[in-house]
């Protein structure tokens, strides 16, 4: 699925409250992780809502595209963490029109892979502006995104041993060895 960016038709009253009743009817009331608002300005208003989510890797796509019918999903950055036997990959995003005028709604997704299967859907077919986080998280942590066209070496150098992975806290993490003085 492509989403339509130019000449975009969002239905009009397409709230956020909306889309969290979809998220809770579609992928059950556990892939709501946590919900809050940020009040201010001189009337202590809500200014802008986030919402954590979490989903198998296998409903992943769905939820980008159930996000979609509200609005493109901006993405912002993706960020990712080993938890001993799961890598976690947390994608954050921001969803305008749902807000309403002048405020700002931020979804983050977050989706934990086993170390055993390590592959995950790549968003690069619906938002190409994922590459370089999706690149990243491969060479950092060890993630192969299924669908990304490049998955050449973003940050490190061309001669790097792929198999060491930066991020990781286990025996793939750098040794002593690995590490060298750059000054």
């Amino acid at each position: 699925m492509t989403f339509p960016i130019k000449g975009m038709n969002m239905a009009e009253g397409r709230s956020a409250d909306e889309l969290l009743a979809r998220v809770r009817a579609e992928f059950g009331e556990g892939a709501v992780v946590r919900e809050s608002s940020h009040a201010g300005g001189l009337k202590g208003e809500a200014q802008y809502r986030d919402l954590w989510l979490s989903v198998d890797r296998e409903r992943f796509l769905g939820l980008i595209d159930l996000m979609a019918e509200f609005d493109f999903p901006m993405f912002h950055v993706m960020s990712g963490n080993d938890d001993g036997d799961f890598i976690t990959l947390n994608y954050h995003f921001g969803l305008f029109q749902c807000a309403g005028r002048g405020s700002r709604f931020g979804v983050a997704v977050s989706v934990a892979l086993q170390k055993s299967d390590l592959v995950m859907p790549s968003l690069h077919s619906r938002i190409p502006g994922v590459e370089y986080s999706e690149r990243e998280m491969r060479e950092m942590l060890g993630i192969d995104f299924d669908g990304l066209p490049n998955k050449g070496l973003v940050f490190l150098p061309e001669d790097w041993d792929e198999s060491i992975k930066p991020w990781r806290r286990d025996e793939t993490g750098p040794q002593p060895d690995d590490v060298r003085e750059l000054s």
